[in-house]
């Protein structure tokens, strides 16, 4: 039995200790590739682990934002697998210092043909250090308005007020123009246009538009809200109502679909008028293209 036993298990060490390639003087074989493939999946999921606890559990401790703490754990977690890997590379006998040419090759290849996912890595490593934009920040970029729920190592995922989860590749907001709303705190000034008819009463515009931010709870009472008239429009009077909220940070549209509902509600009860673009058409030639038309008949 033993020996139908080493008779089948033989074919199978022999092949899994076959030397596939050398690196320095270690020899590669099937047995060091499965190692390495096994261990790595054990290091993403260790380090991801490790993360979680950093951020859910031992961060939690500290006065550190949400953002403060994702960025910490997310690097914490490259320095984790780095050190792991390496570690693991040393012991099954790779000599690191003989990668100096496989590391040429990568860099070759990142040339060539991975510059967009080294660019990508790169400017996450730039948004987790210098931190322009964090978990939970409503942020507007390329024509993507939402919150920040992760950064990765490769891109950004952005949740829109539609529930929609945006992935951005980071290296669009080391490139692009980005909006935060709340990089400097959550407090935001609305500007809310309107236009009034020209034989409107403006103290009594300037009146309800205020009225109509301070009666809204969001608004906050300092500072105050205001009103600017703007410029006199084509069929209008343009107006401004300025109002400073925190609460609608993440539902702006809601916001303004409260202020206009209000404001317009009390325009129609003190009778303004809100006007809108009217034009005349003269239409010459009249007399002309009916004589056309009686001579044709008569024909």
């Amino acid at each position: 039995m033993q020996q139908v036993l080493a008779d089948t298990l033989d074919p199978i060490t022999r092949f899994l200790n076959y030397s596939l390639f050398s690196i320095g003087n270690s020899q590669i074989t099937p047995l060091n590739i499965v190692y390495i493939l096994a261990f790595t999946l054990l290091l993403i999921y260790l380090s991801s682990k490790l993360r979680a606890v950093l951020i859910d559990r031992v961060l939690t401790r500290t006065r550190l934002d949400m953002g403060a703490r994702e960025a910490i754990g997310t690097i914490v977690r490259y320095i984790a697998f780095v050190i792991g890997f390496l570690v693991l590379l040393q012991t099954i006998g790779i000599d690191l210092t003989t990668l100096n040419v496989l590391a040429g090759a990568i860099g070759i290849g990142v040339g060539f043909g991975l510059q967009n996912v080294a660019n990508n890595f790169i400017s996450g490593l730039i948004i987790l250090f210098e931190r322009p934009i964090k978990v939970g920040d409503r942020i507007e970029v390329d024509d993507v308005h939402g919150e920040v729920t992760h950064i990765g190592a490769r891109s950004t995922t952005i949740r829109t007020n539609d529930n929609i989860a945006i992935i951005v590749p980071n290296s669009k907001f080391i490139s692009e123009n980005v909006i935060n709303w709340s990089l400097e705190g959550d407090v935001i000034r609305f500007k809310v246009p309107i236009g009034v008819a020209y034989d409107s009463d403006l103290e009594l515009v300037e009146r309800l538009l205020v009225e109509a931010a301070i009666e809204n709870e969001d608004v906050l009472p300092s500072p105050p809200p205001s009103v600017r008239l703007l410029e006199f429009g084509d069929s209008s009077l343009n107006f401004e109502l300025r109002a400073w909220s925190s609460a609608r940070l993440h539902r702006p549209g809601l916001f303004l679909s409260n202020i206009n509902f209000a404001i317009i509600k009390k325009f129609r009860e003190h009778g303004v008028e809100v006007p809108f673009p009217q034009r005349e058409v003269n239409i010459r030639g009249g007399v002309e293209v009916k004589e056309k038309a009686h001579a044709a008949e008569g024909a």
